[in-house]
């Protein structure tokens, strides 16, 4: 039996408020976290967190770029031929990176330099186009906005934690604000490319044994 049309409502708002799940933005935060459990995106998680404020810059923008995308995808799915899907999501994920792009550069010109070419990299972010294709495309918007948004945030929010950590014990602050004695000896490691992976094995270890613990529970 058809749904009664609700008056007063566009097709987008009622788009909006098919079979929302809450779940499908709990995932991205914990159980499919982007990061620590799809390890998914490891070129910008490794080269920009070495600082916390590097990492949550990057978070965003990567965030920012994957609810657009997966709002225009889901908006226009019925219309896009499946010949040209892939390229189409391309194209529609260029156009959210060029904006971010500017925008960065715009805030802080330094805060662009640090990030350099990963801004422009996030078009090939396999997290945005796997998301695209394997949720936005077959979903409605409210769902794909829920699905972005968990997984934006899940990734954020693991990139964050590698750069506070790598920052911490690579510079002794955090967001550039002291955190020890004038003598703390730094560990120059971890502000190199080294570092990151060292402190990513330490955190999906972490998190392997919380997801461990939760299922023995």
């Amino acid at each position: 039996m058809d749904k009664p049309e609700v008056k007063g409502k566009g097709i987008f708002s009622a788009s909006l408020e098919d079979g929302l799940s809450t779940d499908e933005f709990i995932k991205g935060l914990w159980r499919d976290n982007p990061v620590f459990v799809q390890v998914l995106g490891m070129c910008p998680v490794l080269a920009v967190s070495n600082t916390a404020i590097n990492a949550l810059a990057m978070g965003l923008a990567t965030a920012f770029v994957l609810l657009m995308s997966n709002i225009l995808v889901s908006s226009l799915r019925n219309f896009i031929p499946k010949q040209v899907r892939i390229a189409s999501y391309i194209l529609i994920i260029a156009t959210f990176v060029t904006i971010t792009d500017y925008a960065i550069q715009a805030i802080s010109i330094e805060l662009h330099k640090s990030l350099g070419a990963f801004i422009s990299l996030i078009v090939v972010n396999c997290l945005i186009l796997s998301r695209a294709e394997a949720f936005a495309s077959k979903n409605s918007i409210g769902n794909s906005i829920l699905d972005a948004l968990g997984m934006g945030v899940g990734f954020t929010f693991a990139l964050f934690c590698l750069g506070a950590v790598r920052e911490i014990f690579g510079n002794g602050t955090i967001f550039s604000f002291p955190l020890f004695a004038e003598n703390f000896q730094e560990w120059i490691i971890m502000i190199l490319p080294a570092g990151g992976f060292f402190t990513l094995a330490a955190w999906l270890l972490i998190f392997n044994i919380m997801k461990k613990r939760k299922l023995s529970t």
